[in-house]
């Protein structure tokens, strides 16, 4: 447990006749992100709300920095719900502080450190400005900005980067690296796969209230892998050289193949080679996440 920030074991949530979440266990190591995927009614929200205290579990337990899981927790943790709950009327400045004294901060200190994070997003002159002034992407910034003002062992994002353009969402992606190179740890949930496989390190997949698929997302995406290789090439193919292996795409100057095994593909490879085939590319094709997330909520899809 010393190297995980959180530790869920058997958890179990109901409400009224609908089980939520049915004994999901899964760990978050220290100084990662880790993403909580899922569809729509997995139980994603059900044990974010558990983890912040916001409910409780009917079974199971949390344990947070290796404490079981009570009510001062929250002063170490930091959520941003996709929902946004900032108060439309109150100018941002005291919107601002409002929050940080929630969280134990003084007001000399949250003062500071939120000039510190305005003057870091250029937006110093914001402070004055009512919340319903700004436009969602503007919103988005200041409610990051009070997700991590206190500083939280663990911080929760739930789709942290919606209503934002590209480069303000690169801006947030780079305060939530350097957050993870200064020992925080992170809770990244998202519908957008691409995101996951560029931002987290290891993932866990719920679905139906089950832990369905954990692990590092280069492993799971390994564990997926269909042995399929693209092949760019110059020039003719000799007749009768990829008899030995399944042809699953073929274009002008380029051929996917599916083999056996990858010593297969290795084999493949020097053949090209030796009869002269002029290779400019040969590369594994692995799953996308979202191919995988695809075919393990929904088996009857596939991602051929």
């Amino acid at each position: 447990m010393a190297d995980h920030i959180l530790v869920l074991e058997d958890i179990v949530k109901a409400y009224d006749r609908h089980l939520a979440v049915d004994r999901v266990s899964f760990a978050v190591p220290r100084g990662s992100i880790f993403g909580l995927l899922g569809p729509n009614g997995a139980g994603k929200t059900s044990l974010i709300r558990i983890i912040t205290t916001i409910t409780q579990a009917d079974e199971g337990q949390v344990w947070l920095d290796g404490q079981r899981l009570h009510s001062r927790h929250p002063e170490q943790i930091g959520y941003m719900p996709e929902e946004r709950g900032l108060y439309k009327k109150m100018k941002v400045g005291d919107h601002l502080l409002y929050l940080a004294r929630l969280k134990g901060l003084s007001k000399t200190e949250a003062k500071a450190r939120l000039t510190s994070w305005m003057e870091k997003f250029g937006i110093v002159d914001w402070w004055g400005k009512k919340v319903e002034e700004l436009s969602k992407g503007m919103q988005q910034k200041i409610q990051f900005i009070a997700t991590v003002v206190h500083e939280p062992k663990l911080l929760i994002l739930d789709e942290p980067f919606s209503g934002l353009d590209p480069v303000n969402a690169n801006l947030i992606k780079d305060e939530i690296y350097q957050l993870r190179e200064q020992g925080m740890s992170i809770i990244f949930s998202t519908h957008r796969m691409e995101q996951v496989e560029e931002v987290c390190e290891r993932i866990v997949l719920i679905n139906k209230g089950r832990n369905i698929l954990e692990g590092k997302v280069s492993e799971v995406k390994d564990r997926f892998k269909e042995n399929r290789f693209r092949i760019d090439y110059k020039g003719e193919l000799p007749e009768g050289l990829l008899s030995q292996v399944k042809v699953v795409g073929q274009s002008a100057g380029q051929i996917t193949v599916e083999v056996s095994e990858d010593a297969q593909a290795n084999a493949l490879l020097r053949e090209l080679l030796d009869k002269g085939v002029y290779v400019q590319a040969f590369n594994e094709i692995l799953p996308t996440l979202n191919q995988i997330f695809i075919q393990q909520v929904n088996p009857a899809e596939t991602y051929g």
